[in-house]
């Protein structure tokens, strides 16, 4: 059983940046693919960025390539994504997922923690 919480959401202004945490409870998240996901008021979910169980390979959608960053730190459990350049277009609510494989399907992930809140002003 793995249980995650997001944190670092916020108002920021365009341009500006936001650092997102995802802190997972249980022994084996260190095992698990993460994935961050947003959604905005009338859109479906969709995949922002995705880091394998070791941190040794990333993917980003095209929205957010070059702009966002996703690591982690297996010691302390957690998954970090640094965003840069925001636009008013990231607003959204963001959450942390985790699956057995990366994957930017939605489906795959069996952890989900709540999300936390960015939006960004023009």
């Amino acid at each position: 059983q793995v249980q995650l919480v997001e944190s670092g959401g916020g108002l920021v202004q365009a341009g500006g940046p936001l650092r997102l945490s995802c802190a997972a409870s249980g022994r084996t998240f260190s095992s698990y693919a993460t994935g961050w996901f947003r959604q905005a008021p009338g859109k479906e979910r969709e995949y922002v960025a995705g880091i394998n169980w070791s941190g040794g390979t990333t993917f980003y959608a095209d929205s957010v390539k070059g702009r966002f960053t996703i690591s982690r730190d297996n010691a302390k459990n957690t998954v970090y994504l640094q965003m840069n350049r925001l636009k008013p277009e990231d607003t959204a609510v963001y959450s942390c997922a985790a699956a057995r494989f990366g994957t930017p399907r939605r489906e795959e992930y069996d952890y989900w923690g709540q999300g936390t809140q960015v939006t960004v002003s023009s």
